[in-house]
Order: C-alpha cells, then sequence, then structure tokens
C-alpha cells in the first residue's frame, strides 16, 4: 500500500521528481565520467611507460644505478639471450649501454644519458621509430648519428644535420669525448625524458667506453602484463648475479601517480556527492513542507509514524531508481564516444601534462572495476539524504499540520 501511494505522490508534482530524478542522473554520471577520465590518463601513462620508456622488466648489474658507472656491464650476452629466448611471456628484448655525460654546442651544454642502442631491437621494446618526428633512425653504417629529444633540441637550437660534442668516462675513469651529427629528432609524452635522452649507435658508445660486445641494460617486453611478476621470479632465479626490475621499481613515480590520481578521484567523487546530497535533502523538505496537511490528515486517519517515514522513504527510492539507469547510461554513452574521439586538452594544457608524462588527448574508458561502488555510493547517498525530510515528516503533529 505505501508503495503505490509512494508511486502516485512521486508523479503528483512531476517538476518536483524530476530535479531529484536529474540530481541522482546527474551524480552518477558526474562520478562515473570522473572516474573513466582518470582511468583512461592512468591506463594510457603506464601503457606509455611501458611500452615506450621502461619496458615490463630491466635487468642490470647490481651496482650500475648507483652511479651508472659504465664498468658494471652485464657480461655473457649471448648465453643470457639465449636464456631469455627460453621464457615463452617475453615478445621483445633490448640490449642497451648507457652512461652519463654532457652534450656541448656552440650554443651551450646540457647534462644527458647517452643510450647505447640497436635500431631494429629498440623499435620492437619501445616503438623508437614511431617517435621520430624529423630526420631518420640510427643506421648501423653511420657510426656518429644521434637522436635527440625535441625539447632538448629547441633548448639547444638544434637541427637535423647539426654536430654536437658527447663527453664521458669511460670503464676505466678516463675522459673521453666523441663528435656526432643529428640524424633525426624524436618526441615522446614526457618532455622530461625527452630533455634528458639521448640516442646512438650501441656499437659507438661500447667503442668509447671499452667495454667490447657487454651491455648495462636490458630491457624486455612481455606479451601480457599480467605475467610480469612470474617472468620476474623466472629471470631471478636463472640469473640470482643481477638485479632484475619491474617497471613499477624502474618507475616508482608513475606506481605514486597512479595511487595519487585514484585519491583525487574519490575527493571529487566526494564533492559531487556532496552537492548530489544537498540538491535531494532541499527537494524532499520542500516535498514534506508543502504536503504538510496531507501528511497531518494521513495521521490523523490512523496511518503510524513508522508508516509516513517508510512512506517519504520510498518516494526517495523509487526516484533513485529511476535516475541511476539514466545516470548509467548517459555516462556509458559519453564515455563510449570519448574512449575513440578522445578529449583534447593541448590548447590549454598541454604542456602541464606533458611535464607529468601525459599526451594532450585523453581517451576515458569506462571504470567497469569501481562501478559498483559508484553504484553504492550514489544510492546510499539518496537515501541517506532522505531520511532528514522523513524525521521532519513523522515529527508533525496532526492537529497542527491540519490547520495549515
Amino acid at each position: 500500500m505505501n508503495l503505490i501511494l509512494a508511486w502516485r505522490n512521486v508523479w503528483r508534482n512531476k517538476t518536483r521528481s524530476f530535479i531529484i530524478l536529474a540530481s541522482v542522473a546527474l551524480g552518477l554520471f558526474a562520478g562515473i565520467f570522473v572516474l573513466g577520465l582518470y582511468e583512461g590518463m592512468i591506463r594510457a601513462r603506464v601503457r606509455t611507460v611501458i611500452d615506450t620508456e621502461v619496458a615490463h622488466i630491466q635487468i642490470h648489474h647490481p651496482n650500475f644505478k648507483d652511479d651508472y658507472d659504465p664498468a658494471f656491464t652485464i657480461a655473457g650476452q649471448a648465453q643470457v639471450s639465449g636464456a631469455l629466448r627460453t621464457v615463452k611471456d617475453i615478445k621483445a628484448v633490448a640490449y642497451r649501454s648507457m652512461t652519463q655525460g654532457m652534450l656541448a654546442t656552440a650554443t651551450g651544454s646540457a647534462g644527458v644519458q647517452i643510450n647505447g642502442i640497436i635500431p631494429d631491437e629498440e623499435n620492437a621494446v619501445s616503438s623508437m621509430k614511431k617517435k621520430i618526428i624529423e630526420g631518420d633512425e640510427l643506421d648501423l653504417k653511420k657510426k656518429n648519428g644521434i637522436l635527440i629529444g625535441k625539447k632538448l633540441a629547441d633548448k639547444m637550437k638544434l637541427s637535423i644535420g647539426n654536430k654536437l660534442v658527447l663527453t664521458f668516462t669511460d670503464r676505466e675513469n678516463n675522459i673521453t669525448a666523441g663528435a656526432f651529427k643529428v640524424a633525426g629528432i624524436y618526441q615522446t609524452s614526457n618532455s622530461p625524458l625527452d630533455e634528458r635522452n639521448v640516442f646512438v649507435n650501441r656499437a659507438t658508445l661500447n667503442s668509447y667506453l671499452l667495454i667490447g660486445e657487454a651491455c648495462h641494460e636490458i630491457a624486455i617486453l612481455l606479451v601480457n602484463d599480467t605475467a610480469v611478476e612470474g617472468v620476474k621470479q623466472s629471470l631471478q632465479q636463472r640469473f640470482p648475479a643481477y638485479s632484475i626490475q619491474t617497471w613499477r621499481e624502474n618507475s616508482p613515480e608513475t606506481d605514486l601517480m597512479v595511487s595519487t590520481i585514484n585519491q583525487y578521484s574519490s575527493i571529487i567523487i566526494v564533492i559531487i556527492m556532496i552537492a548530489l546530497a544537498f540538491g535531494i535533502v532541499n527537494t524532499m523538505l520542500m516535498s514534506v513542507l508543502e504536503r504538510t496537511r496531507e501528511i497531518g490528515m494521513l495521521t490523523a486517519l490512523g496511518m503510524n509514524r513508522v508508516k509516513v517515514f517508510v512512506l517519504v522513504l520510498a518516494e526517495t527510492v523509487i526516484l533513485t531508481l529511476v535516475g541511476v539507469p539514466l545516470g548509467l547510461l548517459s555516462a556509458w554513452i559519453t564515455i563510449l564516444y570519448f574512449s575513440t574521439a578522445g578529449i583534447d586538452i593541448s590548447s590549454f594544457a598541454g604542456a602541464a601534462m606533458s611535464g607529468f608524462g601525459f599526451g594532450s588527448i585523453i581517451y576515458p574508458e569506462f571504470p567497469i572495476a569501481s562501478l559498483q561502488t559508484v553504484m553504492i555510493i550514489v544510492v546510499s547517498t539518496a537515501l541517506i539524504s532522505s531520511l532528514f525530510p522523513s524525521m521532519k515528516a513523522i515529527k508533525l503533529q496532526p492537529a497542527d499540520a491540519l490547520r495549515q
């Protein structure tokens, strides 16, 4: 009986009912869309870190990352390579030589990390060729070619064909230098990384470092993200003398960023729910005050206070149950559209986002994992918000209510 009466009451004042419906739908839409936006940003950043920066797993000499001393190499590459080929979850492997040095031109100098690579290996692991926006990739026949980031090129006023000098120390701590010519300029979504890293042929760098065929880093790209921990454990058993780290360990700032963004999204959802709560309280309280005489009459006719309380609560439940599917559907349609079209923020936040390693186009993803939580929060907020108007209704005295 209460449910039928509540249903009729809901549609007696369509404007008021639509306001609550819109509040619930908008609250759910906003919550899901915010989560979808952050979900897209996080996944894109993690994908960039894995596919274009540090790969899934890296192998180093245990002491190498302390100060990037070129003497700490991974020897026996043939044996290591043979062992890695037997791991079924490995998709591609790149062997890199690395050192810290100084890049100097006629206009100035800058500290850089020098990476010695083999183009084909690097293209398979980090898609280096796709990053190049000017010039060409490294040519194994041209020993003095170098790839530099666009931000570094702009800073040092370098263009294709310009010459520069790299100065660094070899494995015996002797200072050495080499002249290089800019073969290509690359650009990623991580501008600090572009400014810090340069790439040369591995054989050329190895000859300067006096390390022969050895390397300093082995970057491993896996077939599946979920296999990371399993492959790490397997490699630790095979190569106990080396340091083996996953992308989370090699890029701790990304892992921290993921947790920070999750906290920000939670704060925004709380703010949205507070706004939703105020909207429902105001509208339902207005409904109770407008029906003071009616509620007094129902009480006088024998409806007890519990039934009056349940009646007002049921009205909110009905409106919530209608508003939730509307909000869910609108969020799904909106996210589905922008997941392919993208949201371009380059005009007002592109540079800032690039500074944190994010692209200027965000592709939201429907937050399926968080969907249940958001829906529970929205429904709970709606029900809790209706408690105050319901309490107000049962406090009305029949005699006083009938006089109004």
